[in-house]
């Protein structure tokens, strides 16, 4: 017969993981062949995973230098990162031109990785990054998500750890990281 400890223990890690399981934010950007097809008119990577690791980041940031970056490392399997991509999602079609965005998805499988961007594109690429090397030049690697903003300059302003709880926080971080200097 379970002890009521026993019981607590067993409820904590069910909550655990229904907390990390397959719940969809209502307002994620959902879209078919035709608007992917649309935000590759403008970026042909858009939405995709992109091999290269750190070459492709630095080459992706040096190129972006002039505009300030919002770089986020996310990963298909962790529940905060689905909860505030679509924050990222609006932020980056709203910004776009003013401000680049980057996407690394650190330890997680590419397989998984491209079935989630084909289900909720980006107008801005992603890296893959297996082992969280890229994510750890930028503060990250520890906890998913991690936003970095960099400014114009190619600096790093600013780091964020954890979702973002309003896409309202996420708007006012961009104003006050990566849309100065």
């Amino acid at each position: 017969m379970p002890t009521p400890r026993s019981s607590i223990c067993l409820f904590a890690v069910a909550a655990v993981f229904a907390a990390c399981g397959e719940r969809e934010q209502p307002s994620a950007v959902r879209a078919g062949a035709a608007s992917l097809a649309k935000l590759r008119e403008t970026d042909p990577d858009a939405s995709r995973l992109l091999g290269g690791r750190l070459e492709e980041f630095r080459r992706r940031l040096k190129a972006a230098r002039g505009r300030p970056v919002v770089v986020n490392q996310w990963a298909s399997w962790c529940g905060p990162c689905r909860y505030e991509f679509p924050f990222l999602q609006r932020q980056a079609l709203k910004l776009r031109g003013r401000v680049a965005f980057l996407g690394v998805d650190s330890n997680d499988s590419a397989t998984d990785a491209r079935k989630f961007l084909a289900r909720y594109p980006t107008p801005y690429p992603h890296i893959e990054d297996p082992k969280a090397t890229i994510a750890r030049t930028f503060g990250g690697g520890r906890a998913w998500p991690t936003t970095a903003f960099y400014d114009a300059r190619g600096r790093v302003a600013f780091v964020h750890q954890g979702a973002y709880a309003s896409e309202a926080r996420l708007a006012e971080d961009i104003r006050r990281y990566a849309r100065r200097g």
